[in-house]
């Protein structure tokens, strides 16, 4: 099995390579960025893609990114997540690519048995899916709380707006600028993905959304 590893971290990326090797799976590419994850897989055409999912240059979703991007070109190519975090936005496309067939989510601090390790990227290169318990939970978690995306200072302005208060009298009880919740309110209303419209509307399809999450 021939394999392209993205880690940014140099000790993992060696480590990892050398514990594949004594498993007689063959590290063709070992990169780390996302950038450079798409480059090897074009050049190399690997059986297997194993990627971490918080990369330069920003730390947040670039591999996890690039796995959904390349996945789109190639549906079929077996790829495995390895992370120490459930990153929730892409996920779910990740998961659902390929009909769901070659893919893998698993949590490094998880992985307690090398030997178990290496036979889960067998069964992801042979067209399974191996998902790490704990991703399954914290997706459906998710799933279930429209507003899990936010963080806990976005719910706080989400809160306020629902109450009716300006962006001025948010920012006097948050302590905060008009700019800072301007800018949370932007961040809530990408998260929870609401429609494309006037600004009016998706503050009060927010706003919505947050009262039907207090009466569930």
């Amino acid at each position: 099995m021939r394999v392209v590893i993205a880690e940014d971290s140099v000790l993992l990326r060696e480590g990892l390579s050398a514990m594949l090797a004594r498993f007689q799976v063959e590290v063709i590419a070992a990169v780390g960025d996302a950038s450079a994850l798409m480059s090897a897989v074009s050049e190399h055409r690997p059986d297997l893609v194993i990627t971490d999912v918080r990369m330069p240059p920003g730390f947040t979703d670039e591999g996890l990114r690039a796995a959904v991007a390349l996945r789109v070109v190639q549906p079929e190519l077996p790829v495995v997540a390895l992370s120490q975090y459930v990153q929730h936005s892409y996920a779910g496309e990740l998961l659902a690519s390929g009909s769901g067939r070659s893919i893998g989510y698993l949590l490094k601090d998880r992985v307690g048995d090398v030997a178990e390790f290496a036979d889960q990227l067998r069964r992801v290169a042979g067209g399974g899916t191996v998902v790490d318990p704990e991703v399954v939970r914290q997706l459906m978690q998710r799933r279930r709380d429209p507003l899990g995306k936010l963080s806990p200072r976005e719910r706080e302005v989400l809160s306020l707006m629902a109450q009716g208060h300006s962006n001025a009298a948010a920012a006097r009880i948050l302590s905060l600028t008009e700019a800072g919740v301007a800018k949370h309110i932007g961040n809530v209303l990408t998260k929870l993905d609401l429609p494309i419209s006037d600004d009016t509307n998706r503050r009060v399809l927010a706003v919505l959304a947050y009262l039907r999450s207090q009466s569930d």
